[in-house]
C-alpha cells in the first residue's frame, strides 16, 4: 500500500520531563519528511502508541476518501 510508505508514526519520550509525545511524519518528497500532526503530554508510552495509530489510521482513510473523489 502507497499510502503506508506516506505516512508513518513516531513517539518518543522527553529527557527533561519524561513525558511522552506522538508525531504523525509525512513523507514530503525522497529526502524531507513533514510532522503532519503532532500531540505532546503523554504520561506513558502506550497512551502515545494509541493515539498514534489513531491518528495514522485517520489520515490513511482520508488519503484514500480523497483518490476516490478524485477518480469522480
Amino acid at each position: 500500500m502507497a499510502a503506508a510508505k506516506k505516512y508513518t508514526s513516531h513517539v518518543e519520550q522527553d529527557s527533561a520531563s519524561g513525558l511522552w509525545s506522538a508525531q504523525i511524519m509525512r513523507r514530503a518528497t525522497s529526502k524531507r519528511t513533514v510532522v503532519s500532526k503532532a500531540q505532546d503530554g503523554f504520561a506513558n508510552e502506550a497512551e502515545a502508541n494509541v493515539w498514534a495509530e489513531t491518528a495514522l489510521k485517520e489520515f490513511l482513510d482520508l488519503s484514500e476518501r480523497n483518490k476516490r473523489k478524485a477518480r469522480q
